[in-house]
């Protein structure tokens, strides 16, 4: 996995400009820059947040790897299935998207 994606994620953590959980991300989603997805989320807990995201034009990315790989990501010591970013520049979404279609 990209070591701009892990940076990111550890420095949303640490300076709490994250969201974690399908359900808290769906309630709080205008607040939103990025969502981060893993592959362990359910498919229709999946196709909401992707619904959503698609219709206040925030981009979504999917993570290749289970919620135990996105939390260790994180830096964290349980499973995330779905984290969002509440405050990332456009410069570092472009990268991020750009850098995971590449792959």
């Amino acid at each position: 996995m990209s070591k701009l994606l892990e940076k990111t994620l550890k420095d949303a953590i640490k300076e709490r400009k994250r969201i974690l959980g399908s359900k808290q991300i769906l309630a709080a989603m205008q607040n939103s820059k990025l969502i981060v997805l893993s592959q362990s989320i359910s498919k229709d807990t999946e196709e909401k947040i992707q619904k959503s995201a698609k219709k206040e034009k925030i981009p979504t990315l999917n993570f290749e790897g289970s919620s135990v790989a996105l939390g260790r990501l994180c830096g964290l010591q349980f499973r995330v299935s779905a984290i969002s970013l509440t405050s990332l520049s456009d410069t570092n979404i472009k990268s991020l998207l750009k850098e995971t279609k590449t792959k």
